[in-house]
């Protein structure tokens, strides 16, 4: 049995803090959870903290691409926040851009990115 990755509520924000390896089936179960997290919460934001996250691989990698793309389309914004350097590295090293993901450096920053997005402050 796989160690499932706890998905918390900050109002309309729900936050992801990745603390444990990222296994095949730990990840598959992740993007289940939230996803039935953003319905049951009417969640329009989404925060994945990779801080703890020391490498990944193509997997998890197009994973965390598929939750933005599926958070997108039960309408809430995903940012990734946290990320190593050597984890950046890696993904660009895989080829993977992580498309329509937006990125911050660490949580307060994300969470100021989807309350400007929200807002319609970041907007041109």
């Amino acid at each position: 049995m796989t160690e499932r990755v706890p998905v918390l509520r900050i109002g309309d924000i729900l936050l992801v803090s990745i603390q444990v390896d990222l296994e095949d089936q730990t990840v598959l179960d992740l993007q289940e959870d939230l996803a039935e997290q953003i319905v049951a919460k009417s969640a329009r934001g989404v925060v994945i903290d990779i801080t703890a996250v020391e490498i990944v691989d193509s997997f998890v990698g197009r994973m965390l691409a598929t939750i933005a793309s599926i958070s997108r389309l039960l309408d809430a914004e995903t940012v990734v926040v946290g990320m190593r350097p050597a984890v950046a590295i890696t993904l660009v090293e895989l080829g993977l851009s992580l498309g329509g993901v937006r990125t911050a450096l660490d949580l307060e920053k994300g969470l100021a990115l989807l309350r400007r997005s929200a807002t319609g402050a970041d907007l041109p």
